[in-house]
């Protein structure tokens, strides 16, 4: 077997297990960090052992197995004893607990137990990305727009908690899952925006993430079917994934939205998103999420039909930013009031955010050089093209704005 065969398989078995193995150890290990420490060294052991003797028949048991051998080496030779933390081993007998409500994934059950209120709030999306999910700390600190190593120092700091503090972990009951619903549905959208937003093939696991994202919004309106925002949620993710097929063009070419041949558009993803953004309407509790959902359904008419009126999308962009003042929101909203009403309007909107939290953000670069370019203002819309490429990694996105670029005379 080849070592990209034995890779491959290796992925798979992560993309299917992370989580349920990860908990499986945690429960000898009663400490987080120790048993990724030694899940990474069992997919490590697995890239050495698997070219030269073939993928076994049940790889996450070999990986369990490999695992728990490592965790045992780490506790021998650091000398922890058995009584270090218990909390971990609290999860687990929560998590089997015949009054918790019927989980459909242990990966989900993970989760929300990673967004338990005793952890730091702002911590407790990218717990859940790191953890369950198993994105390391740079690719989250991207989403959160903070350094890598602030980031990293946040999730050490959180796992200390959990392994020094003994806070008690339980899973919820059903009438409690609504606290928690929040941060899960935020880990969710950053998983998929991030598998969204990365260079295609860039790593073997990046367009999968997306997918990832879209099933784990599944499972979280079966688990919690009277939920609107978990709905809203996955109407968002689906009416944005129908237009994946379109996004690119030959060699991988950048197209933005209004140029995408709608016949690439996957429909019976545009139609799931409309019914499950309806069924979430009729539940009356409006919310971020589906409010994210309506405008890129109005998007997806805006391009199929082109007789959105502008009114209804502005209107949607000013509930959203009133909903959740994030800078993804405020951008867009800009950037739409730029394309509906004037570029200096949109120009003012960008000038409300703090440049000093969109510093290190693209979107924000790449829109105020497309409407500083469409003020006339080109020398200043020069210097913005310059930041916005400089931001991202991506040569299809480079190239489509530098193809847009008018440079001053």
């Amino acid at each position: 077997m080849s070592e990209g065969d034995a890779r491959h398989a290796a992925e798979a078995a992560a993309r299917r297990s992370y989580g349920r193995l990860l908990s499986l150890i945690a429960r000898s290990t009663r400490d987080i960090a120790a048993a990724e420490d030694a899940l990474a060294d069992a997919f490590a052991e697995a890239l050495r052992v698997w070219p030269e003797r073939g993928v076994p028949d049940r790889p996450e048991a070999w990986l369990l197995t490999a695992a728990r051998r490592a965790a045992g080496h780490a506790r021998r030779h650091q000398g922890v004893r058995d009584s270090a933390a218990p909390a971990l081993e609290q999860v687990y007998e929560a998590m089997q607990s015949r009054t918790t409500p019927e989980f459909p994934d242990e990966r989900l059950k993970l989760m929300f137990v990673c967004a338990h209120p005793a952890i730091d709030e702002t911590v407790r999306t990218p717990l859940i990305l790191q953890t369950i999910l198993g994105l390391d700390a740079a690719r989250i600190a991207r989403a959160f727009l903070v350094e890598a190593p602030a980031m990293s120092q946040r999730l050490v700091r959180a796992k200390a908690k959990i392994r020094d503090a003994g806070v008690a972990f339980e899973v919820p009951d059903t009438s409690a899952l609504q606290e928690r619903l929040e941060d899960v549905l935020a880990a969710i959208y950053a998983a998929y925006t991030l598998g969204w937003d990365d260079v295609p093939g860039e790593a073997a696991a990046d367009e999968r993430l997306t997918e990832e994202a879209i099933f784990l919004a599944r499972l979280v309106v079966m688990l919690l079917p009277q939920e609107p925002e978990a709905k809203g949620l996955l109407a968002l993710m689906l009416a944005s994934e129908a237009r994946a097929p379109a996004r690119r063009g030959h060699a991988g070419a950048y197209i933005p939205l209004k140029d995408q041949d709608v016949g690439l558009w996957n429909a019976a993803l545009i139609a799931e998103a409309e019914a499950c953004l309806r069924s979430a309407a009729m539940l009356s509790r409006p919310g971020r999420f589906q409010t994210e959902a309506a405008i890129q359904s109005l998007h997806n008419q805006s391009v199929m039909q082109g007789n959105v009126p502008a009114s209804a999308l502005l209107m949607l962009y000013d509930v959203l930013v009133r909903q959740s003042p994030a800078i993804g929101a405020a951008v867009a909203r800009a950037a739409a009031y730029g394309e509906h009403r004037s570029a200096e309007e949109g120009l003012a909107r960008l000038g409300e955010i703090p440049e000093a939290r969109v510093e290190t953000y693209h979107p924000y670069w790449a829109a105020r050089f497309h409407l500083l370019q469409a003020a006339g203002r080109l020398n200043e819309a020069a210097q913005a093209h310059a930041k916005a490429i400089s931001l991202t990694r991506d040569p299809a996105l480079i190239a489509f704005l530098t193809s847009r670029l008018i440079k001053p005379e």
